[in-house]
């Protein structure tokens, strides 16, 4: 009788996982062995006044590791719309670490993360290279810091990246977004851009991806290395103007664009 194969774009169970660590951890060691270094030049301030097209060569390299990452964990990288140009308040919802990464593969913007990523190894390194901006949870004077850092940025031409959830979720809704955190846009009078990302298998949200509570962030590392292939989608929507209808407003029209594009359901 004829046996059937199994497919390897299927969840293989926890002891048939390993096939994929041994491809994927030796272009892993390579691409932090090699690409690496190079990457580190390019993110220099050397890096900072060469351009290539219409952005710094130091923001080409970001995009050009983080997009190699992506792709050694078994991602497809899908993009929808285009990133605006010039300074920008770039909003999305937040499932995994992964987030930073797959936006970056696209377009290398300066994140508010929370302090702790800075002592993650590897990630939390080269989002510092990449101009993280860092921020203790629970703090109000960090916070207050924190949002004149942002303005600042954004006045002198940046695109700052924050997750206005508040953390991650496993990605069936998009929590209230905190409205306070896009002051910050109307301050140095830049559009809001929304963007929506989800990370698919066989056509359907992956609900292993995201980052919760609980789970190390070594953890989530290696299971998500021996994944399946993936698909990793990531929308830009149409910005807001930052003077539109004040900061609550703007917060829930991204909200809202965001859902819409990943085809939830309204709350």
């Amino acid at each position: 009788m004829e046996q059937s194969v199994p497919s390897l774009d299927k969840p293989l169970p926890r002891d048939r996982r390993w096939p994929r660590y041994v491809w994927r951890v030796p272009l892993l060691l390579w691409h932090l062995a090699v690409h690496l270094p190079l990457t580190l030049i390019l993110v220099s301030p050397l890096g900072e006044r060469l351009r290539w097209g219409d952005e710094h060569l130091r923001h080409r390299a970001i995009r050009w590791w983080s997009a190699g990452l992506m792709r050694i964990f078994g991602f497809r990288l899908q993009r929808f719309g285009a990133p605006v140009k010039g300074a920008a308040l770039v909003v999305a919802n937040h499932l995994s670490w992964l987030d930073i990464e797959l936006m970056h593969s696209q377009r290398a913007v300066e994140f508010v993360a929370k302090s702790e990523i800075s002592r993650w190894p590897l990630v939390g390194w080269l989002a510092r290279r990449a101009g993280t901006i860092y921020h203790r949870r629970g703090s109000t004077e960090s916070l207050a810091s924190v949002a004149q850092m942002m303005v600042l940025r954004m006045q002198q031409g940046a695109q700052v990246g924050v997750f206005p959830e508040g953390g991650t979720t496993d990605g069936t809704r998009v929590k209230v977004f905190h409205a306070r955190i896009f002051q910050t846009a109307v301050e140095a009078d830049v559009p809001v851009q929304p963007v929506a990302l989800r990370y698919l298998l066989d056509g359907a949200p992956n609900r292993s991806v995201p980052f919760l509570d609980g789970e190390s962030f070594f953890a989530n590392f290696v299971r998500l290395l021996g994944e399946p292939p993936m698909v990793a989608e990531v929308h830009f929507l149409e910005a807001i103007p930052a003077h539109s209808e004040g900061r609550r407003r703007i917060a829930e029209a991204a909200r809202e664009r965001i859902v819409a594009a990943l085809a939830l359901p309204p709350p």
